[in-house]
């Protein structure tokens, strides 16, 4: 079978037995090319929910595919590759938070959406690389605990100084590999190409950043410029997305190792095999998980996130 024809067995499959499919915008091109949504994962959450099928596929990472069925309880989720995990959503767990809230009462948990359900119980609000700052910023609280992220969480910090934020050595370790020479380096090379960056990189990386966003932020931002060049400090797959929406344009990888390695685990063939019904992880969450975990999600929604 050849790439077109699994593509085109996908879309008639995901028609006749009423399944949406999301994909991240770090799955590779072949798979966007059969995605009923593309973009970051919230806003994939939200469509999921907006949407009338019966069976929905998250081809991301499994913390998405738990905020998709918190959203979405009466759907049928499924992971579209079983070990698809996020480090970053795993690197702190609910006895540390109530550990922090009970030595610092006085503070709110700020939870970046990148964190398992489990964790989600435990904190007050989530917040998205979008609407981290706007939502900080709209707090009444004046002392925050943010987490994981503490490379998003100082970025926020910078924007907000009104607040007291207390971060934890946490975040996304793809985002992290980049260094402040390889971006030096990078605009050395490519002197006419403005430097876009997610926030989830190093600090030192965001500051000669001429932005700095989500992904879908950052894919935006390049469409609409009228620059020519752009060097793309986020995960690589990014750079192929845009050179195919934007022709005209060139961008260049900040670091060829910026490589989610659990987003590439996900394949074409994994999506066939979810949609012929033989693959994948269904994501199962008992209601209390899901009414508990929520309440960050609805507090997020609640303040414009």
């Amino acid at each position: 079978m050849t790439t077109y024809e699994m593509q085109q067995e996908i879309l008639r499959l995901k028609k006749e037995k009423n399944i949406c499919i999301l994909v991240h915008a770090y799955q590779t091109h072949d798979i966007w090319e059969v995605a009923d949504h593309i973009g970051d994962s919230f806003g994939l959450t939200q469509q999921a929910a907006k949407s009338d099928a019966e069976t929905v596929i998250m081809c991301g990472v499994r913390f998405m595919a738990e905020t998709v069925k918190m959203l979405s309880p009466e759907k049928r989720v499924l992971l579209s590759s079983a070990d698809a995990g996020c480090p970053m959503a795993e690197q702190m767990d609910r006895d540390m938070i109530l550990a922090f809230r009970q030595q610092h009462p006085d503070h709110k948990v700020v939870a970046y959406i990148n964190t398992t359900a489990e964790l989600k119980t435990v904190c007050d609000i989530c917040v998205t690389s979008s609407s981290a700052v706007k939502i900080v910023k709209a707090l009444p609280d004046k002392k925050l605990l943010f987490i994981p992220d503490c490379n998003l969480g100082s970025w926020v910090k910078q924007q907000v100084p009104e607040k007291e934020i207390t971060l934890m050595q946490g975040g996304c370790p793809t985002h992290a590999r980049i260094t402040a020479k390889e971006a030096e380096a990078a605009k050395a090379a490519h002197p006419e190409a403005l430097l876009l960056v997610h926030p989830e990189c190093r600090p030192e990386v965001t500051a000669l950043a001429d932005y700095a966003g989500s992904t879908t932020g950052i894919m935006s931002y390049a469409e609409k410029s009228d620059a020519k060049e752009f060097i793309i400090g986020t995960e690589t797959s990014i750079v192929q997305h845009l050179q195919f929406a934007c022709p005209d344009k060139r961008f260049y990888p900040l670091s060829k190792d910026c490589v989610c390695h659990n987003m590439r685990l996900t394949t074409l063939a994994d999506v066939y095999d979810c949609v012929c019904g033989r693959g994948g992880a269904e994501i199962e969450m008992d209601a209390d998980l899901i009414a508990q975990a929520r309440r960050s999600i609805d507090q997020m929604l609640a303040y414009g996130g």
